[in-house]
């Protein structure tokens, strides 16, 4: 595998969770590509690490369905599974849903204008076709209801499913066809401000089963 040119991890959280958060990133954002072989000693290299946290990473991208390994062989980056990815879509806008829906009736002025901002974040970016900033905005916009929901096993749920989903994004947002979450998104800030959890949560679930 070629090294990604990046710096070493930064020593903030956990240096498991940090190695994890990294190589999840890299094969989201396809730095390393579906079929790309993992070595440890590459990945330790790049990452300034040695081989213990590199390993229980890869552990939890296999659980993840990001990654194949192949014990006395080789480890390899997962191809798209669109299959895995459409199940997993369901599961996130029913955990989406379940979130807008618990959050609508404690959403202030504040967060749902949190949420209109992230929403001029994504257009803007759908605009530019800068994926990534597109990306940052509607976990941005989404996060909202997630946060004041508060509730971890939704979250732990969606930090589950959310890898898969990913690739899926990129390509939807890097595409026209992703400025349809645009009107979405201003539709489920119109009706949490008029009190309609329900119908709010029905629209976060459509928005999210756009990527099926």
């Amino acid at each position: 595998m070629p090294v990604p040119r990046s710096e070493a991890v930064a020593p903030r959280t956990s240096l498991r969770e940090q190695v994890f958060a990294q190589l999840r990133a890299a094969i989201v954002d396809g730095t390393l590509e579906p079929g790309e072989r993992l070595h440890d000693a590459e990945l330790c290299t790049w990452l300034g690490v040695s081989r213990t946290p590199v390993r229980e990473a890869i552990a939890r991208l296999e659980l993840a369905g990001l990654v194949v390994v192949k014990p006395g062989s080789s480890t390899v980056v997962s191809p798209l599974d669109h299959r895995a990815a459409r199940d997993a879509a369901q599961v996130a806008a029913a955990m989406h849903e379940l979130a807008t829906r618990t959050a609508a009736p404690l959403l202030t002025e504040e967060h749902r204008a949190a949420m209109t901002g992230a929403n001029r974040r994504f257009a803007a970016a759908l605009q530019d076709d800068d994926v990534d900033a597109a990306i940052a905005a509607d976990d941005a916009f989404h996060g909202v209801p997630v946060d004041v929901a508060a509730n971890q096993a939704l979250r732990d749920t969606l930090d589950q499913v959310t890898p898969l989903l990913r690739r899926m994004e990129r390509t939807r947002f890097a595409s026209l066809t992703g400025r349809a979450s645009v009107a979405q998104h201003t539709r489920i800030v119109e009706l949490l401000a008029a009190g309609e959890a329900d119908e709010a949560g029905r629209e976060a679930r459509a928005n999210w089963l756009t990527l099926t």
